[in-house]
């Protein structure tokens, strides 16, 4: 084998993870994260593919989950 193979993939899985790690009973989402229990319990064995697409959703259920509606702050 040649020294210059490709790298190995990480086998680390990606995770949105902030070690905040607290379920709103409201809202059934992590606090850090924004997963759910069920994602959060499956994550170890999704693909890398269902992981990311996940991830990619994080952000704005995070912010629909605990920002106030527009027009409503004060």
């Amino acid at each position: 084998m040649s020294a210059s193979a490709a790298p190995e993939p990480s086998s680390k899985p990606s995770s949105p993870c902030t070690k905040v790690c607290v379920l709103d009973a409201r809202t059934g989402l992590c606090q850090g994260c924004g997963r759910t229990r069920d994602e959060i319990a499956l994550w170890g064995s999704l693909s890398e593919a269902q992981r990311l697409a996940i991830m990619a959703t994080l952000e704005a259920r995070l912010r629909a989950a605990y920002l106030p509606p527009e027009g409503t702050r004060a």
